[in-house]
């Protein structure tokens, strides 16, 4: 039964299947993480923390889960996580400043 429903990004599901027994689905999961996992979950933390510390109404925490899983480089590659939302330009700098550093 599903309560809640919250995306969590790559970094959050490396540690939740951690608890879970060894399994063939679990052995897939880690697969495809070690493929297309990027950063850390100490610095998936961070980049979250300071995304939401912009307090900013347009960013939703879909946005936030997709921009640490795919780490933009560049505006174009922003704005096509925001395609439901205009971000300004000030925006999309700060958020690309933070995933910069």
């Amino acid at each position: 039964m599903i309560i809640n429903r919250i995306p969590i990004n790559m970094s959050e599901i490396e540690k939740l299947i951690q608890g879970i027994e060894d399994s063939e689905k679990k052995e897939k999961a880690d697969l495809y993480l070690k493929k297309f996992l990027k950063t850390s979950s100490k610095k998936a933390k961070e980049i979250n923390d300071k995304i939401e510390a912009l307090d900013s109404i347009k960013i939703k925490n879909e946005h936030i889960v997709k921009i640490i899983d795919l780490l933009p480089e560049d505006a174009s590659d922003l704005i096509k996580i925001f395609n439901d939302v205009s971000l300004t330009e000030e925006e999309i700098n700060k958020i690309l400043e933070i995933v910069k550093d």
